[in-house]
């Protein structure tokens, strides 16, 4: 699944992780290929399913 930066960026912005948000800036492309950047959406606890409104539901 792609999901567009942007998104993930401004999901760790609304929690407050601007620190996590700038990494995902930095080492993220434009359009980010879920599987492919799972371990650093991982490490900066992101779930892709929360983003698309997937049935994941949110953990933390």
């Amino acid at each position: 699944m792609e999901i567009d930066r942007q998104e993930i960026v401004d999901e760790l912005r609304g929690r407050g992780e601007d620190e996590a948000a700038a990494r995902a800036e930095r080492e993220l492309p434009e359009v980010v290929d879920t599987d492919k950047h799972a371990d650093l959406l991982h490490h900066l606890g992101i779930n892709p399913l929360d983003l698309i409104g997937g049935v994941g539901g949110t953990f933390g």
